[in-house]
């Protein structure tokens, strides 16, 4: 299998550490790693150490005169996805951005427009899409294990404040377009990211951050004939037990972290329906009595062998070489991944914040 040659531009935190790991496990089969621009002199000199045979460039534009590159991933500031991702797609590259794709549904449209005109590929960095955990769920879910699937919950919650560029509404901060692609997208996915999905509530607020993007958000999401999903990322929770939560007319799954599960569920048949008693039930003697029974219930647990930031990550790149070199269709595609941008730009209309920096 012949690699492609890649440029990534940042290394900072998802840059190095997400997108960086990956480049030098033993899952990366698709990319070498063969440019890194980062302002940082530092963080060039590291990255040059990092990737051996890379060079390292201080500015993206560069780049532009590089004819030897097959893919460039942009994993600059939030918001800088747009310009940068557009410049790239002008100048005839194929682009991977990292989430958040981009502030507005505009910007993310018009990427998609410029990406077909050139003929590149675009693609967005959604990690959680392909992880383990998702894949399962998704998979119980489609063989009907849980039956009609009522409700589903995603909760990325914790106890802690920020106080770096992530907090600030300016740099396109904030619990939604930083933490909020993930789950987002995933409760997309788990409504076939139908065109008819309405964001039916949202709350943003601000609670232990020291800027002025929200770290707390609810958002519950429906569409026709699908389960009603809630979404939640809150900042103030010091009791938060799982991370996914699926009910269902025949059971339940749960994810206490994304890298474990537990499930509890009847199978069709047997436990024999019970009639419908008008009157108030009684036992033997004639007194009255609850209504309850002991189901025939089965139950399963296990842990995943990875999460979205190893399997998931190597995943979307193995996808992204795919479609380059083979013309597939994306894991996930711009278009999916616009529908995300949708609902965060739908919360902040619905709770416009106080910009104070």
């Amino acid at each position: 299998m012949k690699k492609l040659n890649l440029a990534i531009i940042g290394q900072g935190r998802s840059g190095k550490d997400i997108h960086g790991s990956y480049y030098i496990s033993e899952r990366n089969e698709y990319f070498n790693v063969l440019y890194v621009v980062d302002k940082d002199e530092r963080r060039r000199r590291i990255s040059e150490e990092r990737y051996p045979g890379c060079t390292a460039l201080s500015d993206y534009t560069e780049l532009f005169d590089k004819k030897d590159i097959d893919l460039v991933v942009n994993v600059s500031y939030s918001e800088m996805h747009y310009d940068i991702t557009k410049d790239l797609l002008e100048h005839g590259f194929n682009v991977m951005v990292d989430k958040p794709f981009a502030k507005t549904r505009y910007e993310c449209d018009n990427l998609i427009k410029i990406a077909k005109e050139k003929g590149v590929l675009l693609a967005v960095f959604h990690n959680s899409q392909p992880a383990p955990v998702n894949v399962h769920a998704r998979k119980l879910i489609d063989e009907g294990v849980l039956g009609d699937i009522k409700q589903i919950s995603l909760c990325y919650n914790g106890f802690a404040r920020r106080w770096d560029w992530q907090t600030l509404q300016k740099k396109v901060g904030g619990s939604a377009y930083n933490t909020g692609p993930h789950p987002i997208a995933m409760a997309l996915g788990f409504l076939d990211f139908d065109k008819n999905t309405q964001v039916v509530y949202s709350k943003l607020d601000l609670a232990l951050t020291s800027g002025d993007a929200e770290d707390y958000v609810k958002i519950l999401l429906s569409a026709p004939n699908k389960p009603l999903v809630d979404i939640e990322i809150n900042s103030t929770d010091a009791f938060s037990y799982y991370n996914l939560k699926i009910q269902g007319s025949k059971g339940t799954f749960i994810s206490p972290n994304l890298a474990s599960y537990k499930l509890k569920y009847i199978v069709e048949g047997e436990n024999a329906p019970q009639p419908v008693i008008e009157t108030f039930l009684q036992d033997e003697n004639g007194n009255p009595k609850y209504c309850s029974e002991k189901l025939i219930t089965h139950e399963e647990e296990g842990t995943y062998d990875g999460t979205a930031f190893d399997i998931g990550t190597a995943e979307v790149y193995k996808s992204v070489y795919n479609a380059i070199t083979k013309g597939e269709k994306l894991f996930v595609t711009p278009e999916e991944a616009a529908m995300v941008i949708s609902v965060i730009e739908t919360a902040h209309a619905q709770n416009p914040l106080e910009v104070k920096f």
